[in-house]
């Protein structure tokens, strides 16, 4: 069948509709999207649609621009998150990567990258160097409890003991944000902005959900993710490095199990991580199941491996040491103007 490409210029509505009629849409093809990444980075939005001869919009493609002197220009769907890429039938699939193709091409684009969950129909090059990890949700809460292994339980008693609680809720933004950014500066990697995640909850205040663990009245652990389909996933986590021996982030991560199970989810995602990392084994640790994703690319560079830039890789990696190094007040205010540019 034919179908048109072209920048979508509908309601929202429609564009939602689409994306929830497709088997493996995420959280990151809702069109609250844009405005979110607009209204905090000020980047081009290229919603592209794809329509059959009726008329009816049988795909969609959000394609974000992402440039700067330092560290390049970019085209990637989604930037900054796990998932993106183009969805629909396996025409309008061809037509819009096709036309995302024509469109880096045209703009000397360094990489195009569409961070699909599975397999597209395109001639463009896969790469699966990142995966994201699944755990299977029973229907009950105790039935979760039995089913992960001791290990995982205990380290989930340890924090119980010394009085540490969670709690969950949009009140928890500041909290989390509060640990995210001490957490982000020990890692060497610029943070987002607090402006990014108020961004996000006033866009999605039903699909987000915020977790902090307390230590009495100091919040030492934390963990954010959505609530989309059947499917949770925490897309950032993190804990202050002082409290290590405490494992509150295995409180929160209990804790919003519990949540999911509750809204009803049946998979619990762990978001992505580079196989075989430190990461991964935490992951791992709970009794999940891999999955590979795909993520295309079109490069500049054809004859090279391509990737956007990575904070502790190359010459980024002596910018990291020094990074860990300086206030927490400098990182705080300095990191999101950097990595707004580091998709």
């Amino acid at each position: 069948m034919t179908v048109r490409v072209a920048r979508f210029t509908g309601l929202a509505n429609e564009w939602d509709e689409c994306v929830r009629s497709q088997p493996h849409w995420t959280h990151f093809h809702l069109y609250g999207w844009r405005s979110v990444l607009e209204r905090v980075f000020k980047h081009e939005c290229i919603y592209l649609e794809a329509r059959d001869s009726t008329g009816a919009l049988v795909g969609i493609l959000p394609l974000v621009r992402v440039r700067s002197v330092v560290f390049g220009h970019y085209l990637v769907s989604m930037p900054f998150l796990n998932y993106g890429g183009p969805l629909g039938t396996d025409a309008a699939v061809r037509a819009l990567c096709v036309e995302s193709i024509e469109l880096a091409a045209r703009d000397n684009v360094r990489l195009l990258e569409l961070r699909s969950r599975q397999e597209l129909a395109t001639d463009l090059t896969a790469t699966h160097r990142k995966i994201t990890v699944l755990l299977d949700l029973p229907s009950s809460e105790d039935a979760l409890w039995k089913k992960l292994p001791a290990k995982v339980r205990s380290q989930v008693r340890r924090p119980q003991k010394e009085g540490i609680e969670v709690r969950v809720g949009l009140d928890q933004l500041e909290p989390f944000y509060k640990v995210f950014a001490a957490h982000m500066r020990d890692l060497g990697t610029p943070a987002q902005s607090l402006a990014f995640f108020s961004a996000i909850a006033d866009a999605f205040p039903s699909d987000i959900r915020f977790a902090c663990a307390y230590l009495g009245d100091q919040p030492i652990a934390c963990g954010c993710g959505f609530f989309w389909g059947s499917e949770f996933e925490i897309t950032w986590a993190s804990a202050l490095r002082a409290h290590k021996q405490l494992a509150a982030n295995m409180l929160v991560y209990w804790a919003l199990m519990q949540r999911a199970i509750a809204d009803g989810a049946r998979v619990f995602n762990f978001g992505r991580c580079t196989p075989g990392s430190g990461t991964h084994r935490f992951k791992q640790q709970w009794g999940t199941r891999d999955e590979m994703l795909w993520w295309y690319q079109r490069s500049e560079f054809p004859n090279s491996v391509a990737e956007t830039p990575s904070p502790d890789k190359g010459h980024y990696a002596l910018a990291t040491q020094i990074w860990r190094r300086l206030p927490l007040a400098m990182t705080t205010r300095l990191g999101p103007s950097i990595v707004r540019y580091i998709p």
